[in-house]
This record gives structure tokens, C-alpha cells and sequence, in this order.
């Protein structure tokens, strides 16, 4: 078969047969898979056509090692020779699990020293508030039950994860969301006091939040908000839980986003950079004291767990990636190309005026779409997908939000050198110069 028609078929199986995860089915069968790719290298992508990109999203803010990395295909090939799978229901353990459990628990900030496995991202955040309202029950409080989180977040799409995401759209997808969740403005703390007030803390269970709200468009909270966050929490005993899936094992700068405010969560959520995306794996991290009161409440089994919770070869795999991340200093790397990427925002915005506000921490950031830059005016259809669109002609991934903002972010490789830095800002501008002639042309 031919190179041409072997695209072509697969193009026709993947409209046949392939429901992709948050994605247009619309567009996917009017135009086919917007890419295919093959393969990986460092901070590049490369389709089926031969055509390469930067991969300025690490795919899915997760391939924090880069892409093709032989050491990690290495350690899952030697870990599945050996032992591919055991379950780790009644008790039953094996080394990469208690390895890997040891070794996040000495990374985690202080106080946090006991693990959860799952599979992912939104198993963590199920799992956490299961934990959370589990833990009420054995102490005798059964109607702390409700969970808050802050608009614009993004926890996951299982059942509770959605229910707790404030990014409305992914709500309204279905009708049956688990009751118990409220929402609060991201910067408000006055808020936060009012929501409590309002519903009673001996009705709630927890307040979760991420660091810097990733998918909901980098967001940042304001100075001191999560230290005051904590204070509520402790004032009105509520449990306080992080959802580092996108900002853990380095992408800001430190291992963990929280790290940046100083504050000690009950529990942490994370997935994605701990394998890099090389294997599915994400898990909760609990504090001491939590675990401690757990273990001297509890009189029966923990009725919740997953398949893969603990699985061996991702176990192995992490393990691996983090002695990556350790050894080549990723996480320091992180911190100093962040500095770069924000100066090429901000090379990028004095240039080009439909730039509004640009941030960065670390290797997430973000750069805002506006009309007018004084006045902060939006235009009325979301300029961001346009950008993006752009971006892929130029050989650049990256990913418009357009959740009540019109946004475009970034999260490349921690392996990322200062010179792929420029390169990348490189092809960004050249697509956000194109889009500006374009949108002046029709005034």
C-alpha cells in the first residue's frame, strides 16, 4: 500500500471507529484526525506526513522528560519481564509500589508522607474526595459531605472530578453530576468565607484547588490567597486538598505548585509528570496526621480501589522518570527557561497588539487575546483557536481556552534548552502576526 492511501485508510478507520476524548466529533468527521503522529524526539512531535512540531503542550501538560526517552521504555521492558502486573487489593505489595510510595512521600512538602495509587488524574481527585468524606464518617460526622472549588477549575472527568470542575461546559455535558459541589470565584476569599457561612462548616468536607488553574487558562491566584485559604480550612476544619496534576514534579519550577505559597495541604492530588505520560499513573498523597487518624479509626477494609492501582511496570516507570527529572535537574531547568518563555511573551506582546496579558510560571504560561490592550475589550468570536490554528501551520502545538477568556497556553518539555525556547517564541510569533494582518484586513 502506498504511503498516500495508507493516510487515507487510516483517516477513514479513525472517522469509522475512533470516539476521540474531548474533542469535536463534528470536526473529526468533516476533516479527519488533525494530525497523526509517529514519533517523538525531545521536545518534537513528527506525523505521518513527515512534518515536525514543537510540542509546546507536552501533549497533555504531562511529557515533562521530553519525547523517545529509551530509559523509561527500558524500565517498563525489564519491569514487565519480571513482574507485569499483581493486584494490590488485601494487602498484597511488591517492590515498585512501596518504592515509588517511599520515594514521592521524601519529595511531597512536609507532613505529606502517605500515598494512594490510581490511574490518573481524575481517579486521584475521586479518590481524594472519597477519602475526605470517608474520613467524616469514621469521625462520626456523617453530614460533612460537601466539596467547594473555585470557578475556572479543572479537576478531571469521572463523575466527581466533573462535579468539582468549575468550568461550566464540562458540567452542563451531562445531567447526572454527583450533588454536594459549590464553586467559588478563584480569587475571592470574602467569597469563600460566605459560601461556608452560608452552607455551614459542619456540612462541609473539603475545599480543593489547584495551584495555578491549568486547563482553565493559567491562572494565577492572588498573593496570600492560599495561605489564607489554609487559615479558613483550619479555622472551620475543613479539609484542604491540592490538585497538582498538571503543576506537579516540576512544571512550575518546584516540584510541587504548592511549594510557591508555602502552604501544607491534607491531601495532594497528581498524575501526568510523574511518568511523563510514559504509563498511566496518578495517586494521593495524605499527611501524617490524616493517615494517622485514618489507621486508628479504621475497623474495616477501605472499600475503594482501582485495577491498576500501584501496577508494577508504572510504578517502575516512575520511578525511573523521577530519577530523570533528578539527575538532568529538570526541575532548576524548569525555573530558568520559565524566565525565557515569559521574556519571549513580553517580546511577543510589545510587538503585536492584540496581546493583552501574559504570565508564566515556571514552564506554564499563557498569553491573553484582547481587541484593545488599554481597555481589556474581547473580541466577539474567540481570536485564540485562530492563533493555534496558525501555530500548527508553523510547526508549533499548543491550545486555545476559551472558557469566559480568550486565551492561548503553553507547557513544553522540562528538557526544553534556551535556544528551543526562542524557536518556539520564534514560531508563535509568526502565527500571532499572521492573525493580527488577517483580523486587520476585515476592519
Amino acid at each position: 500500500m502506498s504511503k498516500k492511501n495508507n493516510i487515507q485508510e487510516l483517516i477513514h478507520l479513525d472517522k469509522k471507529h475512533f470516539i476521540h476524548p474531548t474533542s469535536s466529533i463534528a470536526q473529526q468527521q468533516a476533516n479527519g484526525p488533525s494530525a497523526i503522529f509517529t514519533e517523538g524526539k525531545g521536545i518534537y512531535l513528527k506525523d505521518i506526513q513527515g512534518h515536525s512540531y514543537i510540542d509546546g503542550m507536552s501533549s497533555l501538560w504531562n511529557v515533562n522528560v521530553g519525547h523517545g526517552r529509551k530509559e523509561l521504555a527500558e524500565a517498563a521492558k525489564e519491569q514487565m519481564e519480571k513482574l507485569a502486573f499483581s493486584s494490590c487489593f488485601s494487602t498484597f505489595s511488591h517492590e515498585p509500589a512501596i518504592r515509588l510510595a517511599t520515594k514521592i512521600a521524601s519529595l511531597a512538602p512536609r507532613e505529606l508522607n502517605a500515598v494512594f495509587f490510581t490511574s490518573g488524574g481524575s481517579e486521584a481527585n475521586d479518590t481524594a474526595f472519597k477519602l475526605a468524606r470517608h474520613y467524616w464518617l469514621l469521625k462520626g460526622k456523617p453530614n460533612r459531605q460537601k466539596i467547594i472549588s473555585r470557578t475556572k477549575s479543572y479537576h478531571g472527568v469521572a463523575m466527581g472530578a466533573t462535579s468539582a470542575t468549575g468550568l461550566k461546559p464540562f458540567r452542563d455535558f451531562t445531567n447526572s453530576l454527583a450533588p454536594d459541589f459549590y464553586y467559588v470565584d478563584g480569587s475571592s476569599i470574602e467569597e469563600l468565607r460566605n459560601v461556608i457561612e452560608q452552607e455551614g462548616a459542619e456540612t462541609l468536607a473539603a475545599f480543593i484547588t489547584e495551584p495555578i488553574q491549568g486547563a482553565g487558562g493559567v491562572n494565577f491566584a492572588p498573593p496570600g490567597y492560599m495561605q489564607e485559604v489554609r487559615r479558613i480550612c483550619d479555622q472551620y476544619g475543613i479539609l484542604l486538598i491540592t490538585d497538582e496534576v498538571i503543576t506537579g514534579f516540576g512544571r512550575t519550577g518546584t516540584f510541587f505548585g504548592i511549594e510557591h505559597d508555602g502552604v501544607i495541604p491534607d491531601m495532594m492530588c497528581f498524575a501526568k509528570g510523574v511518568t511523563s505520560g510514559y504509563a498511566q499513573l496518578g495517586g494521593v498523597v495524605l499527611s501524617e496526621t490524616l493517615h494517622q487518624e485514618l489507621i486508628s479509626l479504621s475497623r474495616e477494609t477501605l472499600f475503594h480501589g482501582y485495577t491498576y492501582s500501584g501496577h508494577p511496570m508504572a510504578c517502575a516507570v516512575a520511578l525511573k522518570n523521577i530519577e530523570i527529572i533528578e539527575t538532568e535537574k529538570l526541575v532548576e531547568n524548569a525555573k530558568l527557561r520559565g524566565v525565557d518563555l515569559l521574556s519571549g511573551f513580553q517580546e511577543i506582546q510589545s510587538k503585536r497588539n492584540i496581546i493583552g496579558h501574559v504570565r508564566a510560571l515556571g514552564l506554564i504560561g499563557a498569553i491573553q487575546i484582547v481587541k484593545n490592550r488599554q481597555t481589556g475589550e474581547r473580541f466577539q468570536t474567540p481570536v485564540a483557536p485562530l492563533i493555534v490554528a496558525e501555530a500548527m501551520k508553523q510547526g508549533l502545538i499548543c491550545r486555545a481556552v476559551t472558557f469566559d477568556q480568550d486565551t492561548v497556553v503553553f507547557a513544553p518539555p522540562l528538557i526544553i534548552t534556551k535556544q528551543e525556547i526562542a524557536e518556539l517564541i520564534g514560531r508563535l510569533d509568526k502565527a500571532v502576526a499572521a492573525v493580527e494582518q488577517v483580523l486587520q484586513s476585515k476592519d
